[in-house]
């Protein structure tokens, strides 16, 4: 008899455990509690793709496990496939010696103005109002000085933690920006692959991050999965981790490509699953770097 749609779906672990799952679990990518590895509910063994030819092997799949590396000044990731071999290697550093560098010649930079405030107040012909706005100036002065010689963060992408052999670069394209911050997504002999952009103003209420091509044509948006926890997150931010942020990869016209989601976990593990996008009209290098940036990027 053909199986009912609405039947549940039982999921059985190499490791012995069998999940009885309801049926919108179905073909998503779950992780088995007992022993950590990542399952596909509803589904047979995958079938494989062919390879393809101008793709490195590295990025020709549809299944990224992502673990921040803890208790390290610069950002590191490891990078897994499905079957938890490692592929990749990434770091994006954090430059602490140049930031706090950067942070003192903005504060000598707005004490400066803050000294010609304190002077012009004792004018009795300076008004409050004059006043307040050098106040407002001082403050303005130390974040937009301090931000403009603070390092650009770059992220590098390695064949392996040897560090040897790049294989991807994201580039932070301003060291300041008000409205819209952009990264460039390169390959190692320089091609430009994509642009990714970070809008401050619509991201107030739902973060969402643009992907563009070299032409600057759209292929894909980032969004928050959920609205209800987003607003939840302006509020009391991650709350111990509890308020994660899954981001949802889609097209313009809203369909589904892909996944990105952190797991509850003790230390921070996402999986970037693409298998919704089985045009590959996303390239996975781009994928990955989006991913990467929507940890960085966000705070998650």
């Amino acid at each position: 008899m053909p199986e009912s749609p609405s039947a549940a779906i039982t999921l059985a672990c190499p490791c012995g455990e069998v999940y009885e799952l309801k049926p919108e679990y179905a073909g998503r990518l779950l992780e088995c509690p007992v022993c950590s590895r990542h399952l596909r509910a509803g589904r047979g063994a995958a079938v494989p793709h062919p390879p393809a030819p101008d793709t490195d092997p590295a990025f020709d799949r549809d299944v990224f496990l992502l673990r921040e590396r803890v208790l390290t000044i610069t950002a590191k990731y490891e990078v897994w496939a499905e079957d938890r071999t490692p592929i990749l290697y990434v770091e994006r550093p954090t430059y602490p010696v140049r930031t706090v560098l950067a942070y003192l010649v903005g504060a000598m930079a707005a004490l400066f103005v803050l000294g010609w405030t304190a002077v012009a107040v004792r004018n009795e012909a300076v008004n409050l109002l004059a006043a307040l706005a050098g106040y407002a100036l001082t403050i303005a002065v130390f974040v937009i000085v301090s931000t403009s010689v603070r390092p650009r963060r770059h992220v590098t992408v390695y064949r392996d933690d040897s560090r040897r052999e790049i294989v991807l670069r994201v580039l932070q394209d301003q060291r300041l920006a008000f409205l819209l911050r952009t990264y460039t997504v390169m390959s190692p002999d320089g091609a430009v692959l994509a642009r990714l952009g970070k809008n401050y103003a619509s991201n107030a209420i739902r973060k969402r991050w643009t992907i563009a091509g070299p032409d600057g044509s759209l292929i894909a948006l980032a969004v928050e999965e959920s609205i209800v926890l987003s607003l939840l997150r302006r509020v009391l931010g991650t709350f111990f981790g509890l308020l994660r942020t899954n981001f949802v990869f889609q097209t313009e016209e809203g369909e589904v490509l892909g996944e990105f989601n952190r797991k509850f976990t003790l230390f921070d593990r996402y999986v970037l699953d693409l298998t919704a996008d089985t045009d590959r009209r996303i390239d996975r290098r781009i994928a990955l770097a989006t991913g990467v940036m929507l940890d960085t990027g966000e705070r998650r």
